[in-house]
C-alpha cells in the first residue's frame, strides 16, 4: 500500500484543536516553527500560566488504535481520530465509506509516557 501524504490532514487536526480551544474561551496560539515538542500554546493571562499542547492525528477510521510519538516536551497531548475512511482492509459494507466525525482525546503527557511501547520501532502509544 502506498504511503498516504497526510500533511494537510495533520495541519487540519491542529487547527481543529485550536478552534475548539478558542470557541470554549481558552486563549490559544499555533506555534508555527521550531517547536518540535508542541504545536499549540494555551494561555491564561489572568494567572500568568500557559501550557504546551502536542497534537497527534490518524487519518484512517480503521487505524490500529495507536500513534507514534517521540518528543514529550509538552504538557498535554491531544489525539484526533480524523475518521476519513477505511484504509487498512476493514471489510466494507455496501455504502459504508467509514467516514465519520472526528473524535478528540486529551491526555496529560505523563499518561502518554506511561502508555508508550518502548520496544516498538516508532515508539508507539
Amino acid at each position: 500500500m502506498a504511503r498516504l501524504n497526510t500533511s494537510l490532514y495533520s495541519t487540519g487536526a491542529e487547527f481543529m484543536v485550536l478552534g475548539n480551544l478558542l470557541i470554549h474561551g481558552i486563549q490559544a496560539y499555533k506555534a508555527y516553527v521550531n517547536h518540535p515538542g508542541y504545536d499549540l500554546i494555551a494561555v491564561n493571562p489572568d494567572n500568568n500560566q500557559s501550557c504546551r499542547i502536542q497534537v497527534k492525528s490518524r487519518y484512517a477510521t480503521d487505524f490500529d488504535g495507536g500513534f507514534p510519538i517521540s518528543n514529550f516536551d509538552c504538557d498535554f497531548v491531544v489525539f484526533v481520530a480524523l475518521n476519513r475512511g477505511y484504509r487498512y482492509g476493514k471489510a466494507k459494507m455496501a455504502g459504508d465509506s467509514g467516514i465519520m466525525e472526528p473524535v478528540f482525546y486529551v491526555f496529560p503527557v505523563n499518561v502518554i509516557k506511561a502508555a508508550r511501547k518502548e520496544t516498538a520501532a516508532w515508539q508507539k502509544v
